[in-house]
């Protein structure tokens, strides 16, 4: 059972700092623990929680080693600050940054051949299941990835994300079952996971995990959710 924290635009230096040291004194067994700071604190979480199970991973990732791309880092760059892997593709991106399933697929392939770990998200608006394309957009999104050991989806309806909406356990595992019989990956369940629907959510037999925003943002909320993940 995986558990990643994307903490978004939050947390600079000394926040990260703060919550790192704190995290390392948690007692979490029996779950994995990714969290996802923002480009500046990266460095600050890869040296507190050196030493320990706990990984670190950037939100985004270039497809290149290095060129003209102002604003963009690449894979080589994380891994030689110490960063285990990356989320790709997240819903944000693609909303606000002109995400595509081409780019996803380019930086999924660069990270991935770089020897990082990435999360792929993937999920429909609300607007898409509205009109009863969930299936079409999930094997849309998928269609341009590849199994790798590396490589887990997050499925993250967009409807869920931000807004305090949640897919329904039996939704969820609808959706994730669906997504495993086109690819062979793990997969991640994204959208508003909180201390108290985890457990639910977690319980599904094709949820391996979740991608946790906001509520990964305060060490007792995330802590809870990690705790619940143990015991699905």
């Amino acid at each position: 059972m995986l558990i990643a924290g994307n903490w978004k635009m939050y947390k600079g230096p000394a926040e990260t700092a703060e919550f790192c040291l704190g995290l390392r004194e948690q007692e979490l067994t029996g779950v994995d623990l990714v969290v996802c700071p923002p480009f500046v604190s990266l460095a600050v979480a890869v040296q507190l929680l050196a030493g320990t199970e706990i990984a670190v991973a950037a939100q985004n990732v270039h497809w290149d080693a290095e060129g003209a791309y102002t604003g963009e880092v690449s894979a080589e760059m994380l891994r030689e600050l110490g960063v285990y892997g990356a989320i790709v593709g997240h819903s944000e991106r693609r909303q606000y940054f002109g995400e595509t399933d081409d780019t996803v697929a380019r930086r999924v392939h660069a990270a991935l051949e770089a020897g990082l770990f990435v999360i792929a998200c993937i999920g429909e608006t609300e607007a898409e299941r509205g009109q009863g394309a969930t299936e079409d957009v999930l094997r849309r999104q998928l269609a341009v990835l590849e199994p790798d050991d590396n490589l887990v989806l997050a499925y993250e309806p967009v409807w869920a994300i931000g807004t305090g909406k949640t897919a329904t356990p039996g939704t969820a595992q609808e959706s994730h079952a669906f997504v495993k019989s086109l690819l062979d990956a793990p997969v991640l369940y994204g959208g508003s996971v909180k201390p108290d629907n985890a457990a639910e959510l977690l319980a599904q037999p094709d949820v391996d995990g979740a991608l946790v925003g906001g509520a990964s943002l305060e060490l007792e909320s995330f802590t809870a959710i990690c705790r619940a993940a143990s015991h699905s």
